[in-house]
């Protein structure tokens, strides 16, 4: 038999083939040997993977109650954005607010305001609304014949509400107030809210026995008139500062930076007196200009870090007015730990299958939102008025609410 070159030449490449894949597959089960024995522990991260506690009844209940509780914002502040809109367009035309400001301006922080404001009770339609239509299609029923308990049960709704609540928490806490002293703006200039630009006969306490007092001041240029500042030591006055007027510094890249016109410094050493006068002079006061001018939602302007160093800073000053302050701090907690009450109830009450729909189960749900809400109103005015302690009086509807989410719980499975 005569064999050609070119036969050989194809057994030859065929040789070099099936080298090259032996080699590459030797080469990879080495890799796979190495990988699997120093970075076996690995294998462990899957425990902190938290859906694999979820099977497909959490997913299909999740589903259900964020979608539910999404369309019912999107409903709802529809409707309220077209009730505003129709409320103030004569204003906005008034007052030639461009199409720009008022959605970007206006709208976009109108939104999530008013959604973290009433997540209670769209927390409470969602749960209603969707557990209720679960119970008529016996798919309630279904799960606790399989051998589903009641308290098993509640947890996809508990994983739900914490999602929502963490949520509207940061929200709140922290992008919220941004926005709103936008909108805040924005309705100064288009709509015609005078916001409080001007105060008189300022006395603080800046600094341990340092008393700072303004005879006015105008918050637009950051001007004060008729400036003093004093300083005690030993209750004794070791210091006495005067100034025609005082500017605040707002493009210092250090805070609390004041610029003093026509200052006079008399500095008190025992029976001598030293005085030191001049045009201007560069100072550091411990105050700024929201220490001067308070409006109305002021303290809905700051993040929870800024309120809580606020309140630490006014309360060291010895001032009285920050109880809507810490009204505020503490109310952005207790809203988002509402939605794990409510959640509670909402399923205790709707979890049964009873003539007449969802009908009933939705009424109740609404009587209780805004009983809620009611009750967060004048417990807030309570502790405003009459002198009741900002915490627990953000608390008292989340305590009585406690009791009602108990006895729902109790009876759900009966």
């Amino acid at each position: 038999m005569i064999y050609r070159d070119k036969d050989f030449s194809k057994i030859r490449d065929h040789v070099k083939s099936y080298r090259r894949r032996r080699a590459i597959q030797r080469y990879w089960t080495a890799l796979c040997t190495f990988l699997k024995k120093w970075l076996g522990w690995l294998r462990y991260l899957k425990y902190l993977n938290p859906f694999r506690l979820l099977n497909r009844l959490d997913r299909y209940i999740i589903a259900k109650f964020i979608g539910t509780y999404i369309y019912s914002i999107a409903l709802i502040i529809s409707i309220s954005i077209v009730f505003d809109f129709n409320e103030h367009m004569a204003k906005f035309a008034t007052y030639h607010a461009p199409l720009k400001a008022i959605i970007f301006d206006y709208y976009a922080n109108f939104v999530p305001y008013f959604s973290c404001l009433f997540s209670p009770l769209f927390v409470f339609i969602a749960v209603i609304f969707f557990t209720s239509k679960l119970a008529s299609n016996s798919e309630i029923i279904a799960m606790l014949a399989a051998g589903v308990s009641f308290r098993r049960l509640l947890r996809p709704y508990l994983i739900s509400a914490a999602l929502i609540a963490i949520v509207n928490f940061t929200l709140s806490a922290y992008y919220i107030p941004k926005g709103t002293i936008v909108k805040l703006d924005f309705e100064a200039k288009y709509k015609n809210n005078k916001k409080t630009l001007s105060a008189s006969n300022v006395q603080l306490m800046v600094g341990p026995g340092v008393i700072a007092y303004i005879q006015q001041y105008d918050d637009r240029s950051k001007t004060g008139y008729g400036f003093s500042l004093d300083k005690f030591e030993n209750k004794k006055l070791v210091s006495h500062m005067t100034a025609s007027t005082v500017r605040y510094d707002s493009i210092s890249e250090s805070r609390y930076h004041w610029k003093a016109m026509n200052y006079k410094i008399r500095t008190l050493k025992g029976l001598k007196e030293e005085i030191k006068s001049g045009a201007q002079i560069d100072t550091t006061i411990m105050m700024e200009p929201m220490d001067l001018v308070f409006s109305d939602g002021q303290q809905e302007t700051l993040t929870s870090s800024e309120l809580r160093q606020y309140i630490s800073k006014q309360i060291d000053r010895g001032s009285g007015n920050v109880v809507q302050y810490e009204v505020e701090y503490h109310k952005r907690i207790a809203t988002s730990f509402a939605s794990f009450i409510l959640t509670i109830i909402g399923v205790s009450l709707s979890s049964r299958k009873r003539k007449g729909g969802m009908g009933l189960y939705l009424g109740i749900g609404l009587a209780l939102s805004f009983t809620y809400i009611l009750l967060q109103t004048v417990s807030a005015t309570f502790a405003i008025q009459a002198d009741t302690p900002p915490m627990l009086a953000v608390w008292i509807p989340n305590i009585l609410f406690i009791f009602i989410a108990y006895f729902c719980y109790r009876q759900a499975p009966n």
